[in-house]
């Protein structure tokens, strides 16, 4: 089974062109399940295990703890695992065929409303070059809806300032666009013209955040960011830099935007994780009718 996981993932990574990250997550769900069925069933042929083992599986970890995404992240690594092997027909059947992903282990998306956002992105001001730039990133954070990875590796090149949008690199080396609102553009403008140049250090880079160091941000540096400028507002609800996209989706929906445009710019290859920021937009719609109508 060890064997079939390597050519698997030898598959995503020059196929599928899958990211690292990615990558790096399925490998560590498919270990596990391997491990599982090993230890547990006494199986060692990817043929004997049977829809009973993907359950018990599925219930084991469920029950050590794992959160919601990350269950329904290694059901989707099981499901695609399954689907090649039946395409390189070394399987006849699926055990995973009849096994609906659990809505009850899809957690919605953490979200925060318009005007807590408002409050955090007014936190760092524009008094100094930091301040400027952690303006322009989290602005623009909120305004595009991008992954942390994709700001991080944002360059020079990948703002066109003429027309006002970016050219994001996603998942999968796959490319879209995205448009960039009024405010963030004019924060991100005024960081290249006025702090950028002060963090290169004389450096030469087409990175577009630089650090204190003039260079690329990690994701744990902005992390801390994020993390630092939510507490300072008060808010009881945790917030993370995935927090400004989940609630760059739902603001779009509860504005009157379509599914489809959403899932282009967010660069979701199937609607149907972009159709989880609905069950959010009618909890939203569920508390302000429970909220003012006077029989709510």
């Amino acid at each position: 089974m060890r064997e079939l996981l390597t050519k698997y993932f030898n598959y995503l990574l020059i196929e599928r062109g899958m990211s690292q990250n990615t990558l790096e997550s399925y490998g560590r769900d498919l270990r596990r399940f391997v491990s599982f069925v090993e230890e547990k069933r006494k199986v060692t042929d990817i043929k004997e295990v049977n829809p009973e083992a993907v359950v018990e599986y599925l219930t084991h970890i469920r029950n050590e703890g794992l959160a919601s995404n990350s269950m329904n992240r290694a059901l989707a690594a099981l499901r695609g695992f399954y689907k090649y092997l039946l395409r390189e027909k070394i399987i006849n059947e699926n055990p995973l065929a009849n096994i609906e992903l659990a809505k009850v282990w899809m957690k919605l998306p953490d979200t925060i409303s318009k005007e807590e956002m408002k409050t955090i992105l007014a936190q760092p001001g524009d008094q100094t070059i930091t301040a400027i730039r952690n303006t322009a990133m989290l602005e623009l954070l909120y305004a595009t809806g991008i992954r942390v990875s994709e700001l991080i590796n944002l360059t020079m090149n990948s703002v066109n300032w003429q027309v006002g949008f970016l050219v994001v690199m996603g998942k999968g080396s796959k490319e879209r666009i995205v448009p960039v609102g009024k405010i963030a553009y004019d924060c991100a403008r005024r960081y290249v013209d006025e702090a950028r140049p002060q963090l290169m250090q004389k450096k030469s880079t087409d990175v577009l955040f630089l650090n204190r160091f003039g260079k690329k941000f990690t994701r744990q540096g902005f992390w801390k960011i994020v993390v630092g400028y939510a507490r300072q507002t008060g808010l009881q609800k945790k917030v993370y830099p995935h927090t400004f996209r989940h609630s760059f989706a739902s603001h779009l929906l509860e504005g009157g935007a379509d599914l489809r445009t959403v899932q282009v710019m967010l660069g979701h290859s199937d609607i149907s994780t972009t159709q989880i920021y609905t069950h959010v937009t009618r909890e939203r719609l569920r508390e302000i009718h429970h909220k003012y109508h006077p029989r709510g």
